[in-house]
Formats: C-alpha cells, sequence, structure tokens
C-alpha cells in the first residue's frame, strides 16, 4: 500500500488554515507578508490559528527578506520571537540562514543559537539550501542538529522546473549522512513535477502560490489544495501496484 504524501500549505490566518485543512493538507507553512517571501507571524496569529484547526504547524522564523539573520541585533530578535513561539504552544518551525560575509555558506552559529532556543522542537530548513554555494557541504554542518528533520527545496533558485535533477540525486540519497531528512520540494511546483517525484521516493510536497488562483490577495482554496491532494494520493510510491486500465 502506498504512503501517503504530505502535503503542506502556506497559511497567513485563520480562514487560510481552515480552508487548507478542508481541502487535505496534512500540515501548514505560518507566515506573514509574502511581499517579502515569507516572514514571522505575530503570535497572535499563530494562536488563531492553532485554534482553529488541529493538523501540524510550522511557523517560520525569519524577520527580514533575504537569508541573513541581520547581525547580532537581527539574531536577538529571532531568538526573543522564537522563545514568545513557543512559549505560546509553537511546536514545529522553519528557518535557515546564510552567512553575508562568506556568500553561500551558512550562517551555522546563527541557526544554531535559534535552534537552542526551541529546545528540541521539530523545524525545517527552508530554501535558503537552493542559495547555499554547496548544498551537500551545508547539509554535512547541519548534521544532528536537534529537531532539523526537513529540507524544503526546489533544487535550484529558479524553481523546480530546473532543479529536477538535483532533488532526484538527492533523493537517490536518502539515508546517507546529511541526507536522512524528509525532501519536501516547493518552489514553482505544479502538478506534472508530482509523478517523476514520487517515483523518486519524494513524499513531501509544499504550495503557496498553486493553493491561491486569485493571487496571494486571495485566500487559500479549498477547491485547489483538494486538487493537490488527490493527485498526491492518485500517485502512489514506485513500488505500488497500479490497477490496469481497460
Amino acid at each position: 500500500m502506498s504512503k501517503r504524501a504530505v502535503l503542506e500549505v502556506i497559511a497567513l490566518d485563520a480562514e487560510d488554515a481552515v480552508a487548507a485543512q478542508a481541502g487535505g493538507a496534512d500540515r501548514l507553512e505560518l507566515v506573514a507578508d509574502m511581499a517579502a517571501d515569507g516572514l514571522t507571524p505575530p503570535v497572535r496569529t499563530f494562536a488563531e490559528i492553532r485554534a482553529a484547526v488541529d493538523i501540524d504547524l510550522r511557523v517560520m522564523l525569519r524577520l527580514t527578506d533575504g537569508f541573513s539573520v541581520g547581525g547580532p541585533e537581527g539574531l536577538a530578535r529571532l531568538v526573543r520571537a522564537a522563545g514568545e513561539l513557543t512559549a505560546a504552544g509553537a511546536r514545529e518551525f522553519v528557518l535557515g540562514f546564510l552567512d553575508e560575509d562568506a556568500e553561500g555558506a551558512v550562517d551555522l552559529p546563527a541557526v544554531e543559537s535559534v535552534v537552542a532556543e526551541l529546545a528540541g522542537c521539530r523545524w525545517t530548513f527552508h530554501r535558503a539550501i537552493d542559495h547555499a554555494a554547496d548544498r551537500d557541504a551545508l547539509r554535512k554542518q547541519l548534521d544532528g542538529l536537534p529537531g532539523l528533520d526537513t529540507y524544503l527545496t526546489a533544487g535550484s533558485p529558479a524553481g523546480v522546473d530546473e532543479g529536477l535533477p538535483t532533488l532526484l540525486a538527492e533523493a537517490s540519497r536518502a539515508g546517507e549522512p546529511g541526507y536522512e531528512q524528509r525532501l519536501l520540494v516547493g518552489g514553482g511546483l505544479r502538478l506534472d513535477h508530482v509523478p517523476t517525484l514520487r517515483a523518486a521516493g519524494v513524499d513531501a510536497f509544499h504550495i503557496g502560490g498553486a493553493a491561491r488562483p486569485g493571487g496571494w490577495a486571495q485566500p487559500v482554496s479549498t477547491a485547489a489544495v483538494a486538487r493537490w491532494r488527490a493527485a498526491l494520493d492518485d500517485t502512489g510510491a514506485p513500488d505500488t501496484p497500479r490497477p490496469s486500465r481497460p
């Protein structure tokens, strides 16, 4: 029997969250300000969403556009935000920082400082990996950090179309040191990418704009999420017998 694929949907508020869950989302990524590609939402927004749905929530920890933590002051603000969110009940997060003084290298001290505040909570390293100079080196440096269980990636800064070969190569290394974490594919992801990724063993998918046919000014569409849920459920893992068609 095929393992159900995880569908994660970006939510900005409780209305989005309710619609996404109704459409079949397994998990939400909570963000604010998509004009800046998703920043940390207010604690109040997290609390409203947590009260509205019962699926898993991963909260973005990112206070400025780009992948820099913003120096010592920015890091201190981010650590405070992480503490406020965990105090409010958040137990899953999304983060990722690159060193602005060492182009394309992971900012390991910043990541470690924020992760220490999360006290073992599960977290995703987001698409900062797509902007890293050496993806393999980044994975090896982060390997073993408490709570890291997922990489959100398109395989390329340009999106899944360009990054597909990288995604397939990384999927083939699942279980190796630095590659034990789940591959969550998102960023220019389309339904026609799904069969190839599922055949390679990818079992987690992330959508934002695809859940909002009316654009970011409109709420999540339950029907759009349901189309993705149906497509993922119809596309089995590589060893799943497919029914013969008449």
